[in-house]
């Protein structure tokens, strides 16, 4: 894995860099790019989903960039995360969309972790989707399997369901420090599970906000580092998204410095509860 960014293990030993580059809103026709830009600069974990449609741009992206140097770089170094989409939700309809990912991820050999990507189906589709996850890790194409946009009764479905084999390593879901989520987090660390936070930059709607002004200064960085370094030091897994190279080498270059924790309390907001993304299924309960 790339030196510059430390590894989180997870519940099940294996190791995931807790900075990734998300893919949203990348097109597949420009994914392959920026994912090679990304790996150049020194990301290592990329975050794709069924729903954003360049999955296979994304893989071709790794592929081409291992590629070009086959004797130093090494696909076990890579972590590649997908999503099924609520739509495939089901077993069968879950075991025949991990299978076209797989197929769209052949040029990287197998997925690193594929995620539930929301609870917005019912009971018996959203277990029947995990049944067919864990096959799918038995089989040893796909080595971690989790959830987003899970809140504590989805969690504690899954949890207690019978058929439960494999436990989730991860629950992904929106947070900044506007949204911090503090029950779920909770909930997940104590049942062993990391929590990965999408969003973290907040689409820059609180790069003016006081106290990340003050803090930019304070610091002599940018919102967006002091805003993903927030993250880091809550023990989260941070995917902020970019598709500019030099700004994907800004969001990495956050190592060399520590919010003091009386400055982290300033920031921090568990009393607000502000969305920013377009959509909180977190709040479903079909």
């Amino acid at each position: 894995m790339s030196p510059s960014v430390p590894l989180k293990t997870l519940n099940n030993g294996a190791t995931i860099p807790e900075l990734a580059l998300g893919l949203w809103e990348t097109t597949n026709a420009e994914c392959s790019r920026v994912v090679e830009d990304a790996l150049d600069v020194g990301y290592r974990h990329f975050d794709s989903a069924q729903h954003y449609g360049n999955e296979k741009g994304a893989s071709e992206g790794i592929a081409k960039w291992l590629s070009e140097d086959p004797a130093n770089r090494r696909r076990e170094d890579i972590f590649y995360t997908t999503k099924i989409t609520e739509v495939n939700h089901g077993y069968e309809k879950a075991k025949a969309s991990i299978k076209e990912s797989l197929k769209k991820a052949e040029s990287i050999k197998y997925i690193d972790l594929v995620l539930i990507h929301s609870p917005m189906s019912n009971r018996e589709k959203r277990l029947e989707t995990w049944k067919a996850l864990q096959e799918a890790v038995n089989e040893g194409t796909v080595k971690s399997i989790g959830v987003s946009n899970y809140a504590i009764p989805h969690l504690k479905e899954l949890l207690e369901w019978e058929g439960l084999t494999i436990k989730p390593v991860i629950n992904q879901v929106e947070i900044n420090p506007w949204l911090t989520r503090k029950e779920i987090v909770d909930f997940c660390h104590a049942h062993g599970m990391e929590v990965e936070a999408y969003c973290p930059l907040t689409r820059c709607k609180k790069f003016d906000d006081p106290i990340v002004v003050k803090l930019s200064k304070t610091y002599g960085k940018t919102p967006a580092q002091i805003l993903i370094k927030w993250s880091l030091q809550k023990g989260f897994i941070a995917l902020p998204k970019t598709t500019h190279k030099e700004r994907m080498a800004s969001n990495l270059d956050v190592y060399d410095f520590t919010i003091s924790s009386e400055d982290m309390n300033e920031l921090t907001h568990d009393s607000e509860y502000q969305v920013i993304c377009d959509w909180d299924p977190t709040v479903y309960r079909g």
